[in-house]
């Protein structure tokens, strides 16, 4: 069962999480109605709090797609300067039913994520 967030498109941060809060925390107590578990398009699975690098999530009938989030991990890279440094990368997979979105779109909507993710700050805008 998962848990429906209405209107995200038009939700800020702070409401997302809130209405994530509160419906994680009906669902635990297993008093969902069936309109805050029906309906969805879109759905994020996050297994990088369990320390899982990278899944495969599977889609959730109707929904078109579902985000399979991995944990956030530390890796040496070049820097900027030629010396070495530390950076954070995490492996998030897209799945798509291609009969809603085709793989194209699904590539441009992980394109702005990755754009998104590297910038936290343009969200807010």
């Amino acid at each position: 069962m998962v848990p429906i967030v209405r209107d995200a498109d038009a939700k800020g941060l702070a409401a997302i999480a809130a209405d994530v809060r509160r419906l994680a925390g009906k669902a635990k107590e297993g008093k969902l109605r069936p309109e805050e578990f029906t309906g969805g398009t879109f759905t994020i699975s996050n297994l990088g709090m369990y320390g899982v690098s990278q899944f495969s999530a599977i889609i959730n009938p109707p929904q078109a797609c579902i985000l399979a989030v991995g944990a956030a991990e530390p890796r040496v890279v070049r820097g900027a300067a030629g010396g070495f440094e530390e950076a954070q990368f995490l492996q998030a997979t897209l799945s798509c039913d291609h009969r809603v979105v085709d793989g194209a779109l699904g590539a441009q909507w992980l394109q702005a994520f990755k754009g998104y993710l590297e910038n936290p700050a343009s969200m807010l805008l």
